[in-house]
């Protein structure tokens, strides 16, 4: 598509389509598509994270909404699966976060969701983009029918009374010690005070946002931070989520890093004893072979969907699976919300460990297979149609074949690309992915 990646729009801030008249056109696009719908005047929410330049975007945004006749309620700093959940509870036709996840605070961008709380389709986003590129002046609503626009201030706490319903009434953390690392982002309000009302003793870092700091050194993608600190207080437990909070990456009491895989593992062998877990566990490409071997073995069924959190959605819905999410820690706990969800993964994880059994017992229920991430910045969207490139990742698959896999997309949410690489033969694996990077550098 044009404008909408894997998780929505996303980019550098005032450069292409991240930029206040980019944004007046989407929100007078979306405006636009959802008032076709019916004749009456439709709802908006909307909701962002901690990046400065959300100042910037979400007036434009809002301005492009109302101008279709939509009216518009804006939230504040809100988790990506709060503003779902309200998008719902709220019977809005149209829920909006304006964040650009675990990036810098230079990126922004933006995730829709629909009136059932679900990221919208490739359907109706190409829908949208349609409308992106007609004249603007065809989507204006006539000056009576303009959308009227309100500041709510309770959209936390209305996700947190949401939240609580979802958790056992006596479900408490009296005796628990828990390090959480909010990012500097979306979560840096909700995710303290439902842990706290839980009773646990809590160390909070990354939760002081000044604009800039999101993601910067902290949050999910350097779990580092909860893993020094955890050690330092001698804390049962470390929770990382990232800058819209619809990501965990966690810590046990001993130091030891717990990926979306491993949680995924454990809560699924959870739900398995209970009996609530449904159909079997949707993961993606990226998920570890050793996560997809010890589901053979424990036999549930794995399915592996595209990169991005909505394709496990979409795969989940259609096989009516309750379970799914990816390595970096997206989550979907299809038996509470409809996307990822930071801070209820790890209720749900404590809530194992309410009984005095140690995360490192919990976790670590299966044994990896060697796996290597490689990131490459890019200029050229199109590098890997490049022949060159194209023939060395053909002869670094013939090279691990029978051994391992490997796997190079472009990253839908940055210009990167990315290749990963899983084998036992550790040195064959590192041949490889060299193979790959020199010829795209």
């Amino acid at each position: 598509m044009k404008y909408f990646g894997t998780d929505g729009i996303r980019g550098h801030v005032n450069s292409k389509n991240i930029n206040g008249n980019m944004f007046f056109k989407f929100g007078l696009a979306a405006g636009k598509y959802f008032t076709n719908l019916k004749k009456k005047k439709q709802t908006a929410i909307i909701a962002k994270d901690t990046r400065l330049s959300g100042y910037a975007l979400e007036p434009a945004i809002v301005s492009g909404l109302a101008s279709a006749g939509m009216h518009v309620y804006t939230l504040g700093p809100l988790p990506t699966n709060g503003l779902a959940m309200l998008t719902k509870s709220m019977n809005a036709n149209l829920g909006i976060m304006i964040t650009a996840s675990h990036n810098s605070f230079y990126d922004n961008g933006l995730k829709l969701f629909g009136p059932d709380g679900l990221k919208l389709s490739d359907k109706i986003q190409k829908k949208i983009e349609n409308l992106i590129d007609i004249k603007v002046d065809s989507h204006f609503s006539n000056p009576k029918l303009l959308g009227r626009v309100k500041r709510l201030e309770t959209g936390n706490d209305e996700y947190l009374k949401i939240l609580k319903k979802k958790i056992p009434r006596n479900f408490k953390l009296k005796n628990m010690k828990i390090v959480l690392d909010c990012a500097n982002g979306a979560g840096y309000k909700s995710a303290p005070k439902m842990i706290k009302s839980l009773g646990a003793k809590l160390i909070v870092i990354g939760n002081k946002p000044n604009g800039f700091n999101i993601n910067e050194n902290c949050g999910s993608t350097f779990p580092n931070k909860i893993q020094k600190t955890v050690k330092k207080h001698n804390a049962d437990l470390g929770i990382s989520l990232d800058g819209d909070a619809d990501r965990v990456i966690m810590c046990d009491e001993k130091g030891s890093i717990i990926d979306g895989d491993q949680i995924i593992a454990a809560l699924a062998i959870q739900w398995n004893k209970k009996k609530i877990l449904k159909g079997g566990v949707v993961g993606t490409l990226m998920s570890n072979y050793g996560l997809e071997k010890f589901f053979i073995r424990k036999k549930i069924k794995f399915l592996r969907a595209k990169v991005g959190d909505r394709y496990v959605k979409e795969i989940m819905q259609k096989k009516k699976f309750n379970l799914g999410g990816e390595q970096s820690g997206h989550i979907i706990l299809g038996k509470f919300a409809t996307t990822g969800d930071g801070l209820l993964v790890a209720l749900e994880v404590i809530q194992a460990l309410n009984k005095k059994t140690k995360a490192s017992n919990f976790f670590n229920v299966f044994e990896k297979t060697p796996q290597i991430l490689k990131n490459i910045k890019i200029k050229n969207d199109n590098i890997l149609k490049k022949s060159s490139v194209k023939s060395s990742i053909k002869i670094a698959k013939k090279l691990i074949i029978n051994q391992g896999r490997i796997l190079v997309r472009k990253s839908g949410t940055e210009a990167k690309i990315r290749i990963m690489g899983e084998s036992n033969n550790k040195e064959l694996l590192k041949k490889c992915i060299r193979i790959i990077t020199k010829t795209i550098k």
